[in-house]
């Protein structure tokens, strides 16, 4: 899950200056620099809500696309688009570009354009033990398909990702096509890795993997290049001051469906959508209190949504915000909601992610002050088809948590070397000093702070003992419970 949590939090917390209207608040604005007449006061203020709600998700889309395929210079820059990148490790404590980081699965990367023609990702044979997954998202952070282990099998294959617009036949060859509902979409590779000395055996796994265009599979003389695209510059930390030119610019490239027609001809009333340049900086003083104002409405609309779209199960909270457009249906706050919650993350089907940082009684945890348990009864661990995993993270930053053994998580690949109670039930100690030599197996090293702990629950098994529905299912996380 590449969380980008709390990233517009500052818009949220927009301190506004009271003013006085010096202007009829039901007058439109003229803005002579461009000769747009926008909407009275009031309309500006309700279409800039929605807008922001509306624009959120592609927003955060597009800033995180500038920096890992378009700006080498951004510190997080993995690739050009149309080449994959494998990394050959997982997250550590020193890696804190992004909050929440998976540790389970080395990622690659492969941000595509589109334009000129689809393109063809292959996956090699993977063992029959070994979880991987293709996750294909757009600039409508739809999840628009899979490939891997629950959606396709572990056999080798190749599979076409197509833009909205390609209606061409499909090639002898091709197991499956995508469809895209934007040009550059993004396939996010997860691999499993079973220990720390599996690392070589995921790199081999990785070498397979190939995103080829179409005309280079066929080996066919290739189309016209696209046009070069001088994108407006942005990144995730500039969002809350730019947003509405960032998404001026991210609407460039999201074409317009029936589901989004009303809103974007709303949105064409204050100059922003293709073509057009949203200027703030010209607006009156009034004009940009009510779109700041708007701007903080929408984000506390967007953060009540995700605060209730949560289903309270012994203190963890599980829910499922993912899928693709059929999912999410027009319902913008939904799907504003879980970018901020979660950008990127996985269908339901493919991995579910309970969290907490609360006890079983409703306590914050905290490592300075207490040790902590966690107790899966008898036949009653996660159920998935590939593996679960409990990751400790330092609750005021949310990253990784330096400890003396370096254990970032306890997986399902490390029972056997976990020690079992007598009734066959198994305790994890989440504590910051060890538990003593004999419990050290079962042992996640807690920060002597504040603590966030994320259950990762990857192919959750479909029938019921189940997590699915989400938090609806007969399979519940059990409780952190405070032992001291």
């Amino acid at each position: 899950m590449l969380t980008k949590r709390d990233l517009l939090r500052s818009v949220a917390m927009v301190t506004l200056v009271a003013t006085t209207a010096k202007s009829d608040p039901l007058s439109p604005l003229v803005i002579e620099q461009t000769n747009v007449e926008w909407p009275n006061l009031l309309e500006a203020k309700d279409i800039a809500e929605e807008g922001f709600i509306y624009g959120l998700p592609l927003v955060m889309y597009y800033a995180v696309m500038q920096e890992f395929a378009v700006d080498r210079n951004s510190g997080q820059f993995k690739a050009p688009f149309n080449e994959i990148e494998n990394q050959h490790h997982v997250a550590t404590p020193a890696d804190t570009a992004i909050i929440t980081p998976n540790s389970d699965t080395p990622y690659s990367f492969i941000w595509m354009d589109l334009r000129a023609e689809p393109m063809v990702i292959s996956v090699p044979a993977v063992e029959k033990d070994r979880y991987y997954s293709v996750q294909l998202i757009d600039g409508n952070t739809y999840n628009f398909g899979y490939i891997g282990a629950r959606a396709t099998g572990n056999e080798p294959g190749d599979y076409l990702v197509v833009g909205p617009d390609w209606k061409g036949e499909t090639p002898t060859g091709i197991k499956q096509v995508f469809q895209s509902t934007t040009p550059f979409p993004l396939a996010i590779f997860r691999t499993q890795l079973f220990n720390p000395g599996d690392m070589p055996n995921v790199e081999k796994v990785q070498a397979g993997y190939k995103g080829q265009m179409l005309s280079a599979y066929l080996k066919q003389a290739a189309p016209s290049a696209a046009p070069t695209i001088e994108f407006l510059p942005a990144t995730t930390a500039g969002i809350k001051d730019n947003f509405f030119q960032y998404l001026d610019a991210a609407l460039q490239f999201v074409p317009e469906t029936p589901r989004d027609k009303e809103i974007r001809a709303k949105l064409a009333k204050l100059g922003i959508g293709p073509g057009k340049t949203f200027a703030f900086k010209d607006l009156s003083f009034e004009h940009k209190a009510e779109i700041l104002m708007a701007m903080k409405q929408g984000n506390s609309k967007v953060d009540k949504w995700l605060a209730g779209g949560n289903k309270d199960i012994n203190g963890w909270n599980v829910g499922s915000f993912f899928g693709d457009e059929a999912f999410y249906n027009g319902d913008w706050v939904m799907r504003a909601g879980s970018a901020k919650g979660g950008l990127l993350g996985n269908d339901s089907i493919e991995a579910m992610y309970p969290y907490t940082r609360i006890d079983s009684t409703g306590q914050p945890l905290d490592g300075s002050k207490h040790k902590y348990t966690i107790t899966f009864a008898p036949g009653q661990l996660p159920p998935v088809n590939a593996f679960w995993s409990v990751t400790m993270y330092d609750g005021k930053s949310q990253f990784l948590v330096k400890n003396p053994i370096d254990r970032y998580l306890i997986n399902s690949p490390m029972l056997p070397a976990m020690k079992k109670n007598a009734d066959g039930s198994l305790t994890l100690y989440i504590q910051k000093d060890s538990p003593g030599a004999d419990k050290e197996a079962n042992w996640l090293p807690a920060p002597d702070d504040k603590i966030y702990l994320v259950m990762r629950l990857y192919w959750p098994k479909p029938t019921q003992p189940s997590i699915l529905p989400a938090g609806e299912g007969t399979w519940q996380p059990p409780g952190v419970k405070r032992i001291s």
